[in-house]
């Protein structure tokens, strides 16, 4: 790898694996998260936790420590912070990979529902359901906190002063992946009647949808945003081979 550093904006699966996979190799790298859940740390990789605080600072760290190339696994919806990536790295003249997931796509037996949004999302639950499990992420939770159409089941990764009190529900804190058989349990003991997810794609939070399909059970799917131009793969085989080809 030439002189310099290689930036991974982190936060899923994916790019865990693929900061172990660079380590491995040796080669200089910053692990990079929003800062909204606790980092774990990854032998052989420096780590940052907090935001940059937009594309205009994202284009001055790029400058600062030497970034040869940026790698964005972000979470697919993670919208802004891939934008803000776009921007900086076509300000700082770098190249730019996006490892995602594939969409999961619909199976015989779904009972999907697309929406755009996260309100559109509570909206439809409430439509058709009294008791929701919610498994959209942190972020998203301002918008169920004063709805009392439904009973909100609210799966986070960890307790935080940014989750708004739920004022009919409550919340559960796990960290993926999932196994089928919890997932089957956690639905029925609640008795849960709709489910509302992002389409995240992959395997650590999978096993949520086939239970859904299994108890028959709509899903309430939020569409992905708009990935922006960068080019994309989705497996850490992929992006290690497009590492090897922009950085020798």
């Amino acid at each position: 790898m030439a002189e310099g550093k290689l930036l991974i904006l982190g936060g899923t699966t994916l790019a865990v694996a693929l900061a172990k996979a660079v380590a491995e190799l040796g080669l200089s790298a910053v692990y990079s998260l929003a800062g909204r859940t606790q980092a774990r740390p990854l032998p052989g990789m420096a780590m940052r936790a907090a935001g940059f605080g937009g594309a205009q600072a994202l284009t001055a760290y790029l400058a600062a420590e030497n970034i040869l190339a940026v790698i964005d696994a972000t979470h697919a919806y993670a919208g802004q912070i891939s934008a803000n990536a776009e921007a900086a790295c076509q300000t700082a003249k770098l190249p730019l990979l996006r490892l995602e997931n594939p969409p999961w796509q619909k199976r015989t037996g779904d009972q999907w529902i697309n929406v755009p949004d996260i309100s559109a999302a509570r909206d439809a639950a409430a439509d058709i359901a009294a008791r929701v499990f919610v498994s959209t992420g942190r972020q998203g939770m301002a918008a169920f906190a004063d709805d009392g159409r439904c009973w909100w089941l609210a799966r986070v990764i960890a307790p935080g002063d940014d989750l708004p009190a739920l004022a009919n529900g409550r919340y559960l804190f796990a960290r993926g992946p999932f196994a089928m058989r919890d997932e089957l349990h956690l639905l029925s003991i609640h008795e849960i009647r709709a489910v509302i997810s992002k389409n995240a794609g992959g395997t650590a939070s999978q096993a949520k949808i086939t239970a859904a399909r299994e108890l028959k059970l709509p899903v309430i799917m939020i569409d992905r945003p708009d990935g922006g131009a960068a080019a994309r793969v989705d497996s850490v085989e992929a992006a290690m081979a497009w590492l090897q080809i922009c950085l020798v």
